[in-house]
C-alpha cells in the first residue's frame, strides 16, 4: 500500500497540531483505535459532574455523586482554635481580620474544586454554605453551575452519602 499524508497529528491532551507524519493505512487505524480509547478512559475520569459538600466553617467533606460507592475527600479551614487563642491575646479587630483572611482561603479552594462540577449541592449545620454560595454566586465563573444550599444536621459519613445519593437522585 502506498503511504497515506495524514495532515496533522493532534496532540491527544491538547489538540494541538505536533508534526506532520507519513504512515501508511494500517498505522492509521491504529492511531484511531488507541485515540479512542484514551477519548473513553478521559471521558470515565471526568464523569463525576455531581458533588455534595457537608461543610461547617472548619472542615469541608467533599463528595463525588457517581455510579461507584461514593468517597469523602476532607478539606480544612486553615483558622484552627489555636490561632483563635493566640489571638486573643491581640486586639478583637485583628483576630477578625485573620479569621476573615482564613476564610477566604478556604472558600476559594473550594471554589476550585466546585468549578469542574455541573451541579452541587452546599449542606451542614452552619451558615458556612451560605457564605460560600454567596462568593460563588459573585463570581461569574460559577453561573452556569447548579448550586443549591440544605440545612442539615452534624452528620456521620454514612449519612452524608445517603443526603448526596437522595439528593442527586432526584435531580
Amino acid at each position: 500500500m502506498l503511504p497515506i499524508i495524514l495532515s496533522a497529528m493532534s496532540d491527544i491532551l491538547n489538540n494541538k497540531i505536533l508534526s506532520f507524519k507519513f504512515i501508511n493505512h494500517n498505522s492509521l487505524q491504529l492511531f484511531h483505535r488507541s485515540h479512542q480509547r484514551i477519548n473513553k478512559s478521559r471521558n470515565k475520569m471526568t464523569s463525576a459532574k455531581h458533588l455534595g459538600i457537608w461543610m461547617d466553617h472548619a472542615n469541608a467533606h467533599l463528595m463525588e455523586f457517581t455510579t461507584d460507592p461514593i468517597k469523602t475527600t476532607k478539606m480544612d479551614s486553615n483558622f484552627t482554635h489555636e490561632d483563635k487563642e493566640q489571638s486573643l491575646g491581640k486586639s478583637e479587630n485583628q483576630m477578625h481580620q485573620k479569621e476573615q483572611h482564613r476564610q477566604s482561603e478556604y472558600y476559594k479552594k473550594l471554589g476550585e474544586t466546585i468549578r469542574k462540577y455541573e451541579s452541587v449541592i452546599l449542606f451542614g449545620p452552619t451558615d458556612a454554605k451560605v457564605e460560600l454560595y454567596n462568593v460563588l454566586r459573585a463570581d461569574h465563573r460559577f453561573a452556569k453551575i447548579k448550586i443549591e444550599i440544605k440545612q442539615a444536621d452534624k452528620m456521620t459519613e454514612n449519612q452524608q452519602h445517603a443526603f448526596v445519593k437522595e439528593y442527586f437522585s432526584k435531580h
